[in-house]
């Protein structure tokens, strides 16, 4: 019997994104596929391209399932890198902070 509740989860990005955390990242966001995921990246001090890459595939992966993929929270870091190397994220951020 199938609940009218739509399935949501819910992830907090650490503070350092590098090469040593895009594994761990794929693993998490991979459990999480098919729900509707809010993720928090308003601790994140460095993000390196290899978990930018995980997190646009991500992206890409919840557009074809359909579900919600939503940063509700940025630091200033997080915008200011994915900014500098040429990712717009606005079509990924909650209404409340897109500017």
């Amino acid at each position: 019997m199938a609940s009218g509740k739509a399935v949501t989860g819910s992830l907090k990005l650490v503070s350092v994104l590098d090469l040593n955390e895009a594994s761990v990242l794929h693993g998490q966001l991979s459990s999480m596929r098919g729900k509707d995921l809010s993720i928090d990246a308003s601790g994140v001090d460095r993000v390196g391209v290899q978990c930018v890459q995980v997190l646009m595939a991500a992206a890409n992966a919840w557009e074809e399932d359909k579900k919600k993929f939503v940063f509700e929270t940025v630091s200033d870091a997080f915008r200011k890198t994915m900014q500098l190397i040429g990712i717009n994220i606005d079509h990924l951020l909650a209404k409340e902070i897109q500017q």
